[in-house]
């Protein structure tokens, strides 16, 4: 009788690798560090997959590629979706993952690559999870710790060609799920208006 498949280790996981991002992850990330991750994208994955409906082993998976998604932001600033979804393949066997389980994730992983052009729910909802903030109330905040953190690596926005950019992703942007858009489509709104004025003081 074949043994049964070894649940995977979610807590062993995820410490390991908020860990390796506390440490690994360059300080001038301003808005793709650890608290990304951690407080941001993981939280908004965890509550799209129960507005969603999805079971436990979807949700298990959508969390792991959450946890993975900016990972490669330790080796390299562009691109990195490849490096994270490799990170995935070489370490998720250790905690009981199946081979089936991290092709799914590496696949959740690339998804998150702008532009985003998901398929299937489970990515539409990572990448919602992915740009959850242009709908909350810190929307402004986080949204100065990116600019700081793309002048930090060589390119300066003057503030109202920043705020002018912002507004036309915010407007042109279409959360992919009902979750997301439920959750999130009012204060998107909101944070467009914001925007506008913004752009009219100046």
């Amino acid at each position: 009788m074949p043994m049964p498949l070894s649940k995977p280790d979610w807590e062993g996981v995820r410490a390991y690798l908020l860990e390796r991002l506390a440490l690994e992850l360059p300080a001038d990330l301003h808005y793709h560090g650890l608290h990304h991750t951690r407080d941001d994208v993981l939280p908004a994955a965890e509550t799209l997959a129960t507005r969603a409906g999805l079971d436990a082993e979807e949700t298990l998976l959508l969390k792991t590629a959450a946890l993975y998604h900016d990972a490669g932001f330790m080796f390299r600033y562009a691109d990195n979706e490849a490096l994270a979804a490799a990170l995935a393949g070489q370490t998720l066997p250790r905690f009981g993952y199946e081979p089936e389980q991290i092709q799914v994730i590496q696949a959740l992983i690339e998804a998150t690559h702008m532009p985003q052009y998901p398929i299937g729910l489970l990515q539409e909802l990572l990448c919602d999870a992915d740009l959850d903030s242009l709908g909350r109330e810190d929307f402004l905040e986080t949204s100065h710790s990116l600019r700081r953190e793309i002048e930090a690596h060589g390119t300066f926005i003057p503030l109202q060609e920043w705020y002018s950019r912002q507004l036309e992703f915010l407007t042109l942007h279409r959360y992919f799920t009902e979750a997301a858009r439920t959750l999130r489509n009012a204060g998107k709104e909101r944070n467009i208006a914001i925007l506008q004025h913004r752009l009219e003081e100046l």
